[in-house]
């Protein structure tokens, strides 16, 4: 999520005063469309049993490029979160930014353990889950204590751990070690007891993503509004490709960076998804590789495209993320509730549709309903400085 206040700017040709480019918000907004292609899976179409929704021998061909496409939200919101802080930083005090990530940090894990959890997995549930806000939250808190350090040594810093941290995958604890805690939340995905019969689900171990988090503060100043925008364009085209085909070469060699692909006899589109199958929960090497490229190749485009409609609408998602995040799933889970009351379990115990067609449905039919409300928040948000609040959401 961006950390950084400011209106929301049209055209992507210039800066805002803020630092603000359309094109950032566009992309976060992109990806907030593809997440709720996914978050409507899990609302209407859980009872389908999914081990796997990459797997390659079974997984239905729409639900892995849905799922495909969806695996590009958490690394560009958090390398966009990394470039956000830079860009506060950039008109506040070193104590000013840490203050501001290390409570906006405290805010985002207090959301996911008191708000998301309950509304996602009812309040009955014994589990904590701490996914993707927790781990923006967690990952904020520590960029506070890293943005001290010279910006090369973060890039260091950032690319250690991106590049190095599969080397750790055979690192297993187990929960009577005492280091298992700490463990599970950094880079095992894993179930921690809690007292009162509860427990944490550990679903985005953090540490790969604070490498990412590291990197996008790390290239912030090439959003600064005295880099052109052509300048800008060349570089992430160059880092987009640069990624991409480290990717290939990587996966083609089928060593390091994630599980080996495989061929699925007479089926090329199989073997196809194989390739392109990747480790999410912690995210490997070769899932950053391909998803942060496509996220700098996508951003080239979103600024050549300018001041388009499209790239207005799309930054009125990406310019008030959490807010959005927050209230889709709201609406989700009401919409569900609403569904079960007035006509029962459709499918199994739970309510459901029977083809996945119609979660495509609901997503084009969904985005305007939810556009109005979060334009609305954005603009509130740029006109209402004096709300000290507004701007950790």
């Amino acid at each position: 999520m961006g950390v950084h206040p400011g209106t929301l700017q049209a055209s992507t040709k210039a800066p805002a005063a803020t630092g603000r480019l359309a094109s950032i918000d566009a992309l976060r907004g992109l990806v907030m469309v593809l997440m709720l292609l996914d978050h409507l899976r899990e609302t209407w179409f859980l009872h389908v049993p999914v081990a796997d929704p990459v797997d390659a021998r079974t997984a239905l061909p729409a639900l892995y490029l849905a799922r495909l496409a969806a695996s590009l939200c958490a690394p560009i919101f958090i390398v966009l979160t990394g470039v956000a802080a830079y860009l506060f930083s950039a008109r506040h005090t070193l104590a000013e930014t840490r203050a501001y990530l290390v409570k906006r940090g405290l805010v985002l894990m207090a959301l996911e353990v008191f708000y998301l959890s309950e509304l996602y997995w009812g309040v009955a549930s014994p589990t904590l889950w701490l996914q993707v806000i927790w781990c923006i939250g967690v990952c904020m808190i520590v960029l506070a204590a890293l943005i001290g350090l010279p910006r090369s040594a973060l890039f260091a810093v950032g690319m250690l751990v991106v590049c190095g941290h599969n080397l750790l995958d055979p690192i297993q604890l187990q929960p009577d070690n005492p280091l298992f805690t700490v463990w599970a939340m950094l880079h095992q995905r894993d179930v921690i007891p809690l007292p009162f019969g509860l427990v944490a689900k550990t679903t985005y171990p953090v540490l790969p993503w604070i490498g990412v988090i590291a990197l996008g503060y790390a290239i912030g100043p090439w959003f600064l509004p005295g880099v052109a925008t052509r300048r800008r364009e060349r570089r992430f085209a160059a880092v987009g490709i640069t990624l991409l085909v480290t990717f290939a070469l990587l996966r083609l060699a089928n060593g390091y960076g994630d599980r080996p692909w495989f061929i699925v006899d007479e089926s090329a589109l199989r073997t196809a998804m194989s390739f392109f199958a990747l480790t999410k929960y912690p995210p490997s090497l070769l899932f950053l590789l391909l998803t942060l490229g496509s996220g700098a190749l996508l951003l080239v485009l979103l600024e050549r495209m300018g001041d388009r409609p499209v790239v207005a609408a799309l930054a009125v998602f990406g310019g008030a993320p959490l807010f959005f995040y927050l209230f889709h799933l709201t609406v989700l889970r009401l919409l569900y509730h609403g569904a079960f009351a007035t006509w029962g379990a459709t499918q199994g115990t739970v309510f459901g549709v029977g083809n996945y067609a119609w979660i495509l449905v609901w997503s084009a039919g969904l985005i305007a309903p939810l556009y109005f409300p979060t334009a609305w928040f954005s603009r509130l948000k740029a006109s209402r400085r004096d709300i000290a609040w507004l701007k950790y959401l």
